[in-house]
């Protein structure tokens, strides 16, 4: 049986991501804010939930993000960026996330094949960006998306059989996404956590430091 982790499992993704996980077998531990107290803007809180976790796991998933801070909705235009709303973006979206991946390793087996899933968004790819607007979280994903690079190639030389990847989980009907209703439609979060499941399961040591969509399909940086 497969040890896993998910932070952030009191989200729709999360919540899901932990279900699938169980269904195919895995003893999966769930850490959120709601039942765990975890703020990923307070050190103190990661190093206390965090520091008392017990690996190795071999497979760990990454469900943290905000779209804006609460009240506050995702920029159109330059004129409409506010220095504030912009640093709690990137506190939860990027610091908040590269606090939690400082503890992978010691927390992923240091000899076996480990995968870790980090949630990011296909607006955080700068090559993708044709419309421009919502800069805030783009830019923190971007910044986010460096980050899952970099601790892929820092964690090979440790972790020789790690593998770590952002993911785009597509849009997915939560709580996240109200208000927003694209031409494409809306994933429910158990096909969304079925599809992320299959692209972790089928990442290989060379796609390392990748960023893919829910299809395995990968996406410009």
């Amino acid at each position: 049986m497969i040890d896993a982790l998910v932070i952030g499992a009191s989200g729709g993704i999360g919540r899901a991501m932990v279900d699938e996980m169980r269904a195919r077998g895995g003893n999966v531990t769930a850490l959120s804010r709601a039942e765990d107290g975890l703020d990923v803007t307070d050190p103190a809180s990661v190093e206390r939930v965090m520091g008392g976790l017990e690996g190795p796991f071999q497979t760990v998933f990454v469900s943290v993000g905000i779209l804006a801070p609460e009240g506050a909705f995702p920029e159109k235009q330059l004129s409409a960026i506010d220095p504030a709303q912009m640093a709690r973006t990137f506190a939860v979206n990027t610091i908040g996330v590269a606090h939690l991946l400082s503890y992978l390793p010691r927390l992923l087996p240091n000899q076996g094949r480990s995968v870790t899933g980090v949630l990011t968004a296909r607006v955080g790819s700068i090559g993708d960006n044709r419309i421009g607007g919502w800069h805030s979280y783009r830019a923190s994903k971007a910044a986010l998306n460096q980050i899952v690079h970099g601790a892929a190639i820092e964690l090979k030389r440790t972790h020789r059989d790690a593998i770590v990847a952002a993911l785009h989980p597509g849009t997915v009907a939560t709580p996240f996404t109200e208000g927003y209703d694209p031409k494409h439609g809306k994933l429910a979060p158990e096909e969304a956590a079925r599809n992320l499941c299959d692209v972790m399961e089928r990442l290989t040591g060379d796609q390392s430091g990748g960023f893919y969509d829910y299809s395995g399909k990968e996406i410009v940086w």
